[in-house]
């Protein structure tokens, strides 16, 4: 598991390998990452936005940013949780996704960064 602490922001992350699939004629390699964001900051916040970063070794970086995750702009107070789980395609059996979070603390309405950690996305060995 991979874990960062930012302003009292814990992002954990998990990662799965799911195995190939093609998409038009290329095979991908199939990864599902588990967020956890814990807040054990005395203030309640909500996650506005995403900035991620994909890097695949046989393919060019890739920069995903939009509102929220998964849909939703969660709300979390102080010692509260809010989990989710996506998905990334990769040409390369390795890569790695790293990026922030934009969240307000919404009793100041200060807007803040909060860090992703890098992950890794390592496709399972096979061993002869």
């Amino acid at each position: 598991m991979f874990q960062q602490i930012t302003k009292g922001i814990k992002i954990s992350v998990k990662t799965t390998y799911n195995g190939t699939i093609y998409r038009g004629y290329l095979q991908h390699y199939a990864f599902s990452y588990f967020v956890s964001i814990k807040n054990n900051s005395k203030d309640t916040v909500q996650l506005l936005e995403r900035f991620w970063t994909i890097l695949d070794a046989l393919n060019e970086d890739e920069f995903v940013e939009g509102e929220g995750v998964v849909g939703q702009t969660p709300i979390i107070k102080p010692n509260g949780e809010y989990n989710y789980r996506s998905n990334c395609f990769l040409l390369s059996p390795i890569g790695a996704m790293t990026g922030k979070y934009k969240m307000i603390n919404t009793n100041t309405q200060e807007e803040f960064l909060v860090d992703i950690p890098t992950f890794q996305l390592i496709t399972t060995p096979t061993l002869n």
